[in-house]
């Protein structure tokens, strides 16, 4: 291939660079050790979501209405910082 370059008018460092280069591979294969399955949470994080999943539904049940709208004057916003300060208190 070097040579090849050479002959199309190429500089010789630059066509044996281009040559080592092409003769390397790109890619590398991946150990198996990096193809892990995903991590388990852990036992703290599994008690947080279990807790604001608690609290999400009932500051939910407490600013919606029947029909599932949120109650005048409030947002979702509401219904998020009612969440989070029910779950501090559990």
């Amino acid at each position: 291939m070097e040579q090849a370059l050479i002959e199309k008018g190429v500089d010789a460092t630059l066509a044996k660079a281009l040559a080592k280069k092409a003769c390397e591979p790109t890619l590398q294969a991946v150990p198996s050790v990096a193809r892990k399955g995903a991590r388990k949470a852990k036992k703290g994080a599994k008690a947080a979501n279990r807790k604001l999943s608690a609290a999400f539904k009932e500051a939910n049940r407490r600013l919606r209405k029947k029909n599932g709208d949120l109650r005048s004057g409030k947002t979702q916003r509401d219904v998020a910082e009612l969440a989070h300060r029910l779950r501090r208190k559990m």
